[in-house]
Formats: C-alpha cells, structure tokens, sequence
C-alpha cells in the first residue's frame, strides 16, 4: 500500500538518486487516476487559468479559484504530497498577505505545501511561510507570472550575467527554507549545476535532464491545450480527436433519435 508522501520522502529520494514525478491536477476525477498510477507530487498549479479557465495567462488567477480547485483535488484524498500555487497578488504585496494565503491554501484548500514564484527577491517571503511550518516549494528560471517582465515565455539564463544571477535565486531560495525549486526554461548545463550544487531536490520543466525530478501540465501531455506546444513538452496521449468523437457520436445519436434506447431507460 502506498503511503503519504511527505518532504522527508523528497529529500530521501534526492540523496538516493530516485527520480521524482510531479504533474499538475485541478479536479477530483483527474486525482484519482493519478494517485492511483503512483505520481509522486500533484502541484495544484495556477496553469489552471490557462487550461481549464482560458485565460491567456496565468495573471488573473485568484485565490478563491486556487482554493477551489486544492479543494477538489484533495477529496480524493491522494497520497500523493500536494503543492498549491499561490497566484498573483497573493504574496507580492507585503509579508502579512503573502503569510495569510499561504495558511489559506493549507486551512481552506488542503494543501501540503505552498509553491510561490521567484528567487533572491522573494527570500524573505518564503522565510516567512517557512515559520509558519507551512514547507514551501520555491520556482526560479522562466516565471510565469512575470512574462511581461521578460518579454514573454523565453528561455532564461542563456548569457553568462543572467545564468550567475539564477543560480544565486537558487542559493537563496535554499538558504530561505525551501524545501524544493522548480527550475523552469533555462539551459540543461544550468539546471545541472543548481542540481549538483542544492542539497534540496530540483524539479525541472524545459530544463533537461539532470534536474532531480520532472513536471509537466496535465492537459499538454494529454493534448488538451491548443493554446501554445512548448519544446519541452511530450504528447503522451493526444484525448482531444477521442473526445471529439464521442461528443459528435453523441450529438448524431440524438439527432437521429437513435439514443436513448429501452435499456437507457427507466419502466
């Protein structure tokens, strides 16, 4: 039987080498299946508002929609160990917000831990969870909620200055008392060195292969997200021809009055 992972798993499986699997999850049905395939981390992720909201960006995520979907996922009661993204604005503002959230996400949501974007900056931010005894997984590199900042989605970290200054984001997060950095779009030389120099795990999306574990969003590896296919992204199922054709099966079917039959029925 699998047992509830907790941090001191992550830091087990670093030290051992084990490679650790991490995906996103929004709802109840979408938890069940994936604790039961044995993932290792679900991240209740603001990508939320892309995939399954349809925002262009995850910006305008609130926490009444973070907590909701936490909430959901948590009903599953997974063994999983579960992350829940604090959105923007929730923890910008001033260390008194950033701290309430936080306990928000674990009081109202259910989460394990709390995972919040940025490096040196927002050190004292996750010092400041990290009192609260709330773990906190820290995100350096490409940060979603800064495309504006940079431009867009792009690879961080290619010249030397900005390579130096995120792997000095990853010192700092470590030193602050994150438990864990996800270390997304930069160079795999990069995200190796960070590996090998932080005794806490490296989770790695468009970062290559040398980080100590993976995440992917959900709906890219189903085919479900039509809005943008990043390099680092592998299909493993492409759902949305299937469902098309269920939904037109369905719709021909009842056009035709051809369902429901008897057995659809109740006598």
């Amino acid at each position: 039987m699998q047992k509830q992972k907790t941090v001191l798993d992550f830091q087990k499986m670093k030290a051992a080498g084990e490679r650790i699997s991490v995906l996103t999850c929004y709802d109840y049905p979408t938890a069940l299946i994936m604790d039961g395939c044995g993932i290792d981390m679900i991240l209740v992720g603001d990508s939320v508002g892309v995939v399954v909201a349809g925002y262009d960006n995850t910006l305008p995520v609130t926490m009444e929609e973070m907590i909701y979907h936490t909430r959901a996922v948590m009903r599953a009661r997974p063994k999983a160990f579960v992350v829940a993204d604090l959105p923007y604005l929730s923890y910008q503002i001033d260390l008194a917000s950033a701290r309430l959230n936080a306990g928000r996400l674990v009081k109202d949501g259910g989460a394990a831990a709390v995972k919040l974007e940025g490096g040196a900056h927002v050190a004292d931010t996750i010092s400041a969870i990290c009192d609260m005894d709330i773990p906190v997984m820290a995100h350096i590199g490409l940060t979603p909620q800064s495309l504006h900042r940079m431009g867009g989605f792009k690879v961080q970290g290619k010249g030397e200055e900005q390579a130096d200054r995120i792997f000095q984001d990853a010192l700092a997060v470590e030193k602050a008392g994150a438990f864990s950095v996800v270390l997304e779009g930069i160079p795999m030389k990069l995200a190796q060195r960070i590996s090998a120099e932080l005794s806490i795990p490296t989770i790695g999306i468009g970062a290559g292969p040398h980080c100590d574990g993976q995440v992917l969003v959900l709906h890219d590896i189903l085919g479900l997200c039509s809005k943008y296919s990043p390099k680092f992204v592998k299909r493993y199922a492409d759902l949305g021809p299937v469902i098309s054709g269920a939904v037109a099966s369905y719709i021909a079917e009842v056009k035709a009055g051809t369902f429901p039959e008897e057995k659809h029925s109740f006598s």
